[in-house]
């Protein structure tokens, strides 16, 4: 791979990660809710999850499930399923919101692994990146050189913008809580945050198989 090559993957890269979506909206909810360990333990499960992506699609598993009909709408429909689920969740805790701003939901006594599964979940069943490995990689790769070393390094390249975006989407948020202490604000936080997630479950509906 060139450098001219490997540049234009990463400004795509940098794009791609920094765009609104399913992980960067959880990751705003996270910092702002939760705290910057919860935002970073997420991440991490978000990035696992790209990687498992990946190793699917350099396997061809990923070129299986985009030819696939059952099996594509069987991903897109969970990943789906898993948003909204996410935001009614969400729209749900408005109402359970005390003068102290404590949910009184089991977001309080949630353990850091459900964070890491959580965030491992919306990546895994998010069609968008299943598009992206399959259809976007090969076409950065250069076939005269090792195509797995390649892959490889593509794959951590996109893991750590993914993550760096990430933490930085939460930790921008976790800056911002103050707002939260406010009983109104808390509350219209969670109606925003809850109707982007089920907004962006609907979107997932409406993606199409490549080709």
């Amino acid at each position: 791979m060139s450098a001219d090559v490997l540049f234009a993957y990463v400004f795509v890269c940098f794009l791609c990660v920094i765009s609104p979506g399913p992980a960067v909206f959880l990751a705003i909810y996270n910092g702002a809710v939760n705290g910057s360990k919860v935002v970073v333990v997420s991440a991490l499960g978000n990035i696992i999850g790209l990687m498992f992506l990946s190793i699917l699609s350099a396997g061809g598993l990923s070129a299986l499930l985009l030819a696939s009909s059952t099996l594509f709408s069987l991903v897109k429909f969970t990943g789906a399923a898993y948003l909204i689920y996410l935001g009614v969740r969400q729209l749900r805790s408005v109402n359970k919101t005390t003068l102290n701003n404590t949910e009184l939901t089991e977001e309080a006594n949630r353990s850091l692994d459900s964070y890491f599964k959580e965030g491992f979940f919306v990546a895994a069943t998010n069609p968008k990146p299943i598009i992206f490995f399959t259809a976007l990689f090969p076409q950065f790769l250069d076939t005269s050189s090792p195509v797995l070393t390649q892959f490889m390094l593509m794959t951590v390249i996109f893991m750590t913008f993914s993550f760096l975006s990430l933490s930085t989407y939460g930790y921008l948020a976790q800056r911002a809580n103050g707002l939260m202490s406010n009983i109104n604000n808390a509350k219209w936080f969670h109606r925003i945050s809850g109707g982007l997630f089920v907004g962006m479950g609907a979107s997932i509906l409406f993606i199409k198989r490549e080709g």
